[in-house]
């Protein structure tokens, strides 16, 4: 019985390791979409700017 419960307790463990490769995986590519989402968004603030003429971020700047 104890070869059983070994081979059942090694199984959840690699089970558990690739949950948290996968999850690991996961928010690296969360922090590669949010520093995308980051840049599209700082671009599209400065193009309104400059369209508008106005400080729309309050950083005293208007289209930088």
């Amino acid at each position: 019985m104890g070869i059983f419960w070994d081979l059942l307790q090694q199984e959840e463990l690699d089970k558990q390791q690739a949950q948290a490769d996968s999850v690991e995986d996961r928010v690296a590519i969360l922090e590669t979409e949010l520093e995308n989402t980051r840049v599209l968004l700082r671009k599209t603030l400065v193009a309104l700017e400059k369209h508008l003429s106005q400080d729309i971020d309050g950083d005293g700047i208007a289209g930088e």
